[in-house]
C-alpha cells in the first residue's frame, strides 16, 4: 500500500520535455490560466489521460457490460462540469485539457469578476478571501462542481465581503489626451 507520509506523484512528465513547441503550448496554457508551475499543468493532463482512458477501456467492454457503468461515469463528469448533461462517451474522447483548467476554482472566480486577473484570482482563494457556499476553499486548483457555481462568493469573515473595500472597486478609466 505504501507508506502514507510519502506522497507519490499524481503527473507524468511529457516524454520528449524539451520540444519547443510543446513548450511553447505549455507556456501559453501557464499563462492564460495563472497555473504556478509545470507540474500542475501536468497534473490536470494525467487526470485527462485518465478520463480518456476510462472511456476507452468502456468502449471496449461488450454492451451489456458496459451499459450502466457508462451511463454512472457520464453523470460523474457532467456534475463536475466537463461534460454536458446529454454527452456520449465519444464526447468524452475529444476532451481537451482547457475544459479541466476551466473548472478550476482560480479561473471560475476570475471569470466571474471577483478578481481583475488571473493571478490576483489566485491570491484571493490563497489567503482564504473565497467560499463556496459557507466552506472556505483555499485551493485555487480546487475543481468546482456544476451545482457549485453559484456558490462561489467570498469570504463572510473576509475584509473583501465589504461592497466597499478599495480591491473590489472597478478600475476607473482615464480619457488620453
Amino acid at each position: 500500500m505504501g507508506d502514507p507520509r510519502r506522497n507519490r506523484k499524481k503527473y507524468e512528465t511529457p516524454r520528449h520535455p524539451w520540444r519547443k513547441d510543446q513548450i511553447e503550448v505549455e507556456l501559453k496554457l501557464i499563462g492564460e490560466y495563472g497555473l504556478r508551475n509545470k507540474r500542475e499543468l501536468w497534473r490536470y493532463k494525467t487526470m485527462l489521460s485518465q478520463v480518456r482512458g476510462i472511456a476507452r477501456s468502456l468502449l471496449a467492454r461488450s454492451e451489456s457490460e458496459r451499459a450502466k457503468t457508462e451511463k454512472e461515469y457520464l453523470q460523474k463528469l457532467g456534475r463536475i462540469g466537463v461534460l454536458p448533461e446529454e454527452a456520449s462517451i465519444d464526447d468524452v474522447l475529444d476532451l481537451d485539457i482547457r475544459g479541466l483548467l476551466e473548472r478550476r476554482l482560480q479561473t471560475m472566480v476570475f471569470r466571474a469578476g471577483f478578481s481583475k486577473s488571473i493571478h490576483q484570482a489566485r491570491q484571493l482563494i490563497s489567503h482564504g478571501h473565497v467560499a463556496i457556499g459557507n466552506r472556505v476553499v483555499a485551493v485555487p486548483s480546487y475543481l468546482v462542481q456544476k451545482i457549485e457555481e453559484p456558490a462561489i462568493k467570498y469570504n463572510p469573515n473576509s475584509a473583501l465581503s465589504r461592497a466597499d473595500h478599495p480591491a473590489r472597486k472597478a478600475p476607473v478609466a482615464t480619457a488620453l489626451k
